[in-house]
C-alpha cells in the first residue's frame, strides 16, 4: 500500500463523535456549520466519525431536515469530542474539557467577550476559532465572508434605491436564495452612478459578484477619479490603490502589514467621485481610516451610502456608530452634527450606513452549504488526522491556558 493510501486510511477510520450546537445568541443565528446532506456526506466517506446534531427551532435546515439523512437528534452532547457551532457559545452552556469550534471573537480582545475568554479558561476547554483557521500564508481557510459580501452589497445598492427613490429591491432575507435574488435582478437597471469597492479578501468577492450580476462595469481607479459615466461603474481599491508610505508614496504588501501605522490613507480624494462606498477592508486600530469625521462637511462630498460590510464601529468608516440589525439594517448620520438620524432622506444632508454585522444569516442556506464545503475540505482531515499546524495555530487555549500564538492576550484572558 502506498503512502498516501495509509494516510487517507488513518484518516477515514479514527473515531470522533461530532456535534452540531444550537444557536442560542439573540437573536437567533440561523446558519450552520454543516448542512443535513454533508453531515450525511461525512459520515458515509469517513466511517468513523459520527455526527449528531443537538434539535434546534431556529436553523435555517430543519430538525426534520437532519433525520431525513439519517442524522441522530439529541439534547445530550456530552459524548461528543468535537463540538460546532457559529457564533458565539453562552458560557452556561459550555460542556467542561470538550474542543469547540466557533467565532468566538476574542482575538482583538473584545471587552464584551471577556467573560467568554475567562470562561474557556476555567472550563478547560480546547477553543479552535474558524477566524484563526490559515494557510501557511496566513491566509484564511474558513469564513463567512463570500456572502457577507454578496449580502453587503445588495443592501448597499437597496438603500441608494430607497434614499433616492429610484428602484426598489427585495430584502435579502425575505428570499430562500441568492437564485432569488439573481431573479430580482433582471428586473432592476441601475442608474449611473458609481461605486468604490474597498478590501481584498472574499468580502470583496462577493461585492464584485453583485456588481457583475447587475451590470455594474468595472473601471480603474484613475478612470474612475477623472470620468463620469453614462452607466453604472464600479471601482475596485486595495493594495496600492488605497494606501501609500507616509514619505515617499510607496507601498509593499509585507510592509504595510508590518508598518501601518507608517502609511495613509488615499480615498479622501475619492469621496468627491464616489455615491456608495462598499467596504470590505480588514481593519484594526493602527491602520488608517478610509476618512475622518471631518470630511462628511466638505462642499465636494458625494457619498450618500455606506455599505460598511466588515462593521467594526468607529473603525475604518468612523461614523459606524453601531451595529444595526437585519430588521433594522440602515441609520442616517448627518453630515452637519454627526449625529444618528432616521434614514432614507432623499437629501445630500445626510448618508446613510448599512452596518448589520451578521449579514451571511439572510442568505443562511447558500452560506452554510458554502462554509460547510470548506470546512470537509480543508480542515476536517487536518482535525482528524491528530496533529496538525493549521489546528494548532489556530487553537486559541486548551487544558486551561492560552496556547504559544494567543500569549498576547494574558491580560485579557486571566
Amino acid at each position: 500500500m502506498k503512502l498516501a493510501e495509509t494516510v487517507f486510511l488513518t484518516k477515514v477510520t479514527k473515531k470522533m463523535v461530532i456535534g452540531l450546537i444550537r444557536e442560542r445568541k439573540t437573536p437567533p443565528d440561523e446558519r450552520v456549520p454543516l448542512t443535513p446532506r454533508q453531515c450525511a456526506y461525512i459520515m458515509a466517506r469517513y466511517p468513523g466519525v459520527t455526527i449528531v446534531v443537538e434539535p434546534s427551532p431556529t436553523r435555517c435546515y430543519t430538525d426534520d431536515e437532519y433525520k431525513t439523512e439519517g442524522i441522530t437528534l439529541t439534547e445530550d452532547l456530552s459524548a461528543c469530542d468535537v463540538l460546532l457551532g457559529v457564533k458565539e457559545v453562552k458560557t452556561e452552556y459550555l460542556l467542561p474539557g470538550k474542543t469547540y469550534f466557533f467565532f468566538s471573537h476574542t482575538k482583538k480582545k473584545q471587552p464584551y467577550n471577556q467573560p467568554l475568554m475567562h470562561a474557556l479558561i476555567e472550563k478547560r476547554i480546547r477553543m479552535i476559532d474558524y477566524e484563526c483557521l490559515t494557510h501557511t500564508d496566513e491566509q484564511r481557510i474558513l469564513g463567512f465572508g463570500l456572502y457577507a459580501g454578496i449580502v453587503g452589497a445588495h443592501n448597499g445598492l437597496l438603500t441608494y434605491g430607497k434614499k433616492h427613490r429610484l428602484y426598489d429591491l427585495p430584502a435579502a432575507h425575505k428570499m430562500r436564495s441568492f437564485q432569488d435574488l439573481l431573479l430580482a435582478y433582471e428586473k432592476i437597471k441601475l442608474p449611473n452612478i458609481k461605486i468604490a469597492v474597498t478590501g481584498s479578501g472574499k468580502v470583496a468577492a462577493g461585492v464584485i459578484d453583485v456588481m457583475t450580476n447587475l451590470d455594474v462595469e468595472p473601471v480603474e481607479p484613475e478612470d474612475f477619479f477623472k470620468n463620469e459615466f453614462n452607466y453604472p461603474v464600479y471601482a475596485h481599491f486595495k493594495g496600492r490603490a488605497l494606501y501609500a508610505r507616509i514619505g515617499d508614496g510607496s507601498f509593499h504588501r509585507d510592509d504595510f502589514h508590518a508598518h501601518p501605522q507608517e502609511y495613509s490613507c488615499l480615498f479622501p480624494q475619492y469621496l468627491s467621485k464616489t455615491d456608495i462606498i462598499m467596504n470590505g477592508i480588514y481593519w484594526d486600530k493602527n491602520i488608517p481610516r478610509l476618512f475622518e469625521k471631518e470630511d462628511l462637511r466638505r462642499s465636494d462630498f458625494r457619498v450618500s451610502v455606506i455599505a460598511d460590510i466588515t462593521c467594526d464601529v468607529d473603525g475604518s468608516v468612523p461614523i459606524n456608530v453601531g451595529a444595526s440589525t437585519i430588521a433594522d439594517p440602515v441609520y442616517g448620520i448627518d453630515r452637519k452634527t454627526l449625529e444618528r438620524v432616521a434614514p432614507f432622506q432623499d437629501t445630500t444632508d445626510t448618508v446613510d450606513v448599512m452596518a448589520v454585522d451578521n449579514l451571511p444569516n439572510e442568505l443562511p442556506r447558500d452560506a452554510s452549504q458554502y462554509f460547510g464545503v470548506h470546512f470537509e475540505k480543508y480542515v476536517l482531515g487536518e482535525l482528524l488526522q491528530g496533529e496538525s499546524d493549521i489546528i494548532e495555530r489556530a487553537t486559541i487555549c486548551k487544558d486551561g491556558r492560552l496556547t504559544s500564538y494567543f500569549q498576547y492576550l494574558s491580560d485579557y484572558a486571566y
